[in-house]
């Protein structure tokens, strides 16, 4: 099934189309680029003007990330906020403009956000979670503000920086934050029996860690994922997996997960998506997520 998003007030997708989209972040419109709008425009180039255009300069064959410049109206701040409610939460998020046309939100995500609050909301109180390529943490927000404590790993120290800075805008302490490779980590923690009571899994297509160690999803997935296996409490927790890369379907998503977690009963599987004003439904990525809670 596909999951349409409401992120609330401080954003909207407004139009897509022709490899963009046009969307609003708190009072700003940004225009970016986005490889799955294939049909054409509904809104008029007057009505595409934005506030800031990401602009594509080249595609590195090493890592196949998008590079390129944003070009900004005057008056464009380089960094503003936006929030949004998470089950009566408030989580704030500080956003700016990066050279691959991200802003350091997923808005998407606010649907992942809910189920780890409510999971978390019907476990017992400072349930472990662990949150893995963890950007800059809205996931992490979710699971604190339920009363969670979270393990906060990103192989960049950069947006781990970033997403400290989002937990005091939404005025929460508390988190452990690790830079470092997830492989490498889960894998000492599977070797000294930790438990976890939730896993949350949101890796890249590619990537590298701190120390240059190499991960290719369709290589490395299956290892994750069975490390993850031996840290989850088989009595009492959730998995949320969610994925970006385009030749993954839900169904994969959710193959892997009940191949590593037979014991798993509620699963949801599915498209995260957003649509414009002109009623186009986006698809922006695919999850699969579970819970069992016998606690």
């Amino acid at each position: 099934m596909f999951m349409t998003t409401d992120f609330g007030k401080d954003y909207e997708l407004i139009d897509s189309g022709d490899f963009e989209k046009l969307e609003r972040f708190g009072p700003y419109r940004l225009r970016r680029p986005e490889p799955q709008a294939i049909w054409p425009k509904a809104l008029s180039s007057v009505e595409w003007q934005a506030d800031a255009w990401f602009k594509r300069s080249t595609v590195s064959a090493a890592d196949r990330s998008e590079r390129g410049e944003w070009l900004l109206r005057p008056g464009m701040p380089d960094r503003w906020t936006v929030a949004y409610n998470c089950r009566g939460e408030q989580l704030c998020f500080r956003l700016g403009m990066t050279s691959f046309k991200h802003v350091g939100l997923f808005p998407e995500q606010a649907s992942n956000w809910d189920y780890i609050y409510e999971a978390l909301k019907a476990m017992p109180p400072a349930s472990q979670v662990l949150n893995l390529f963890a950007y800059t943490g809205g996931a992490t927000l979710a699971a604190r503000a339920a009363g969670a404590e979270v393990i906060h790993l990103d192989a960049v120290r950069q947006v781990v920086s970033w997403a400290s800075d989002n937990l005091q805008l939404s005025g929460l302490n508390g988190v452990h934050w690790l830079v470092e490779d997830a492989m490498n980590y889960v894998r000492r923690e599977a070797r000294r029996g930790k438990r976890y009571q939730g896993i949350i899994l949101d890796p890249p297509a590619y990537g590298r860690g701190p120390k240059g160690e190499k991960w290719i999803l369709e290589e490395g997935i299956a290892e994750l994922m069975a490390a993850c296996a031996r840290l989850l409490d088989p009595q009492c927790g959730f998995v949320v997996l969610n994925l970006y890369s385009m030749g993954f379907s839900a169904s994969i998503a959710e193959n892997l997960l009940r191949c590593y977690f037979p014991y798993a009963r509620e699963m949801e599987k599915g498209e995260l998506c957003m649509q414009d004003r002109a009623g186009r439904i986006l698809p922006l990525s695919v999850y699969a997520r579970f819970k069992h809670i016998t606690c």
